[in-house]
């Protein structure tokens, strides 16, 4: 039987190179009418990095990303709260990439055509509905315009198909629009001079008027294109037509609350004016829910735990999702305890990641120092111990699922070679 897979995101598609790994049969059904690589930079962690190595993608991320080798909390005035290693820099087998998130969904799908044949993806089929008949589940396609286009039937559906997912909307009609805590985000993409490491992932600011930046990839003569994200508290109505990717925004509405981010190792006012396109995003998130299972389908990535981007885990945990989904469908068999496994161990783990992110996750940093000391401080151990910081670091690591020692040395997700 076959894994019929809504949504061409980053978590089907792994969805589909881990049950091609597997010998399970699928196809996935994309609304779109054609994938085209959208949205701006990511990070994913060692823990993700490590399920990519073992689909045999390492060599292909290294051709497109960079290896992220620092993250580093600034205050407002520039001036370094916290620092530490990242990927392999910091004794994980595995490295942390940062990444532009549609170049790393098209080698997600060119992969998966290579090794599984072109006929596994329908885009321009949009699941809209599903039913359980004879043991199998049947899933109603249409198109963009909403007319039908026919059926198909599985053993399994699930519906990886995003923040908006319409499976979710059919389990929960009353849920609405993603949940938005009052933050903004701009996001852009700028050639601009390499700063600290020239690998380096920087926070600088507090929660309501936050800077992150980290370069994507190497442009050449001491130059990086580095992604960056403007986070500013403000105050919207509604969030009606706004939980889009491709919302142009505008610099005057927040470089001005940036004009002092001007500091000796990075000027963020220029490298928000250096920006092509600037797309405007509100941080938004979802509620967790108590099942994501229902008989023969269930939900997998944003579709089952949009949260925050905070931490570098969206993309990271549909990745995981896949893999533990995969495992159990081997272990248990393509039917509903294979999914109800699947829902037991990756939901508890995702909702703690979803409300730890609401509170601003690692980046709480900011805050507490801001807090202590609104004015700036000469040393940072007058402000927060060394202890304090390397706590907060490690707590998060630690629920999020790739603290070092603990990544290390656990089994493998799925024990199958790597294709080749």
């Amino acid at each position: 039987m076959t894994v019929l897979i809504a949504g061409a995101g980053i978590g089907g598609l792994t969805l589909g190179l881990s049950l091609h790994q597997a010998g399970i049969a699928f196809r996935i059904f994309e609304t779109a009418a054609e994938l085209a690589p959208l949205g701006v930079g990511i990070n994913l962690q060692p823990h993700a990095v490590r399920e990519l190595a073992e689909l045999g993608l390492l060599p292909d991320l290294d051709a497109i990303a960079l290896r992220t080798e620092e993250v580093v909390y600034a205050a407002r005035n520039g001036k370094t709260i916290w620092s530490e290693p990242r990927g392999k820099m910091a004794g994980y087998a595995w490295p942390q990439f940062s990444i532009h998130r549609g170049k790393l969904q098209m080698l997600l799908h060119d992969r998966l055509i290579e090794r599984a044949g072109r006929d596994v993806i329908r885009t321009g089929a949009a699941v809209t509905d599903w039913r359980e008949d004879g043991g199998e589940v049947v899933i109603s396609l249409t198109d963009r315009a909403g007319a039908g286009i026919g059926e198909a039937r599985g053993a399994v559906f699930v519906a990886a198909d995003g923040i908006h997912s319409a499976a979710r909307a059919k389990l929960h009609p009353n849920e609405g629009l993603p949940i938005w805590g009052g933050t903004m985000m701009w996001r852009g993409v700028t050639v601009a001079p390499r700063f600290l490491t020239g690998r380096s992932m920087a926070m600088i600011g507090t929660k309501a008027c936050k800077f992150v930046c980290y370069p994507i990839m190497d442009a050449g003569e001491g130059m990086s294109v580095i992604n960056w994200i403007a986070d500013l508290a403000v105050s919207v109505d509604t969030l009606e037509n706004r939980v889009d990717w491709t919302r142009k925004g505008k610099l005057a509405d927040f470089l001005p609350a940036f004009q002092a981010f001007d500091f000796d190792w990075l000027n963020v006012p220029a490298l928000i004016r250096g920006a092509g396109d600037v797309y405007e995003y509100p941080m938004a998130d979802r509620d967790p829910i108590a099942q994501w299972s229902y008989g023969l389908m269930t939900l997998l990535g944003d579709a089952a735990h949009a949260m925050y981007p905070i931490g570098s885990n969206g993309a990271s945990q549909a990745i995981l999702d896949a893999r533990v989904l995969v495992r159990e469908l081997l272990a248990k068999g393509e039917g509903p305890a294979a999914l109800v496994a699947y829902d037991a161990e990756r939901r508890p783990a995702t909702t703690a990641i979803v409300m730890a992110n609401r509170g601003d996750g690692p980046d709480a940093v900011l805050d507490v120092v801001h807090n202590r000391a609104p004015n700036g401080f000469g040393q940072i151990e007058d402000v927060l111990s060394r202890a304090e910081l390397a706590a907060t670091a490690m707590a998060y690591k630690k629920l999020a699922g790739f603290d070092v020692a603990a990544l290390n040395a656990r089994a493998r997700i799925i024990d199958l070679p790597p294709p080749v």
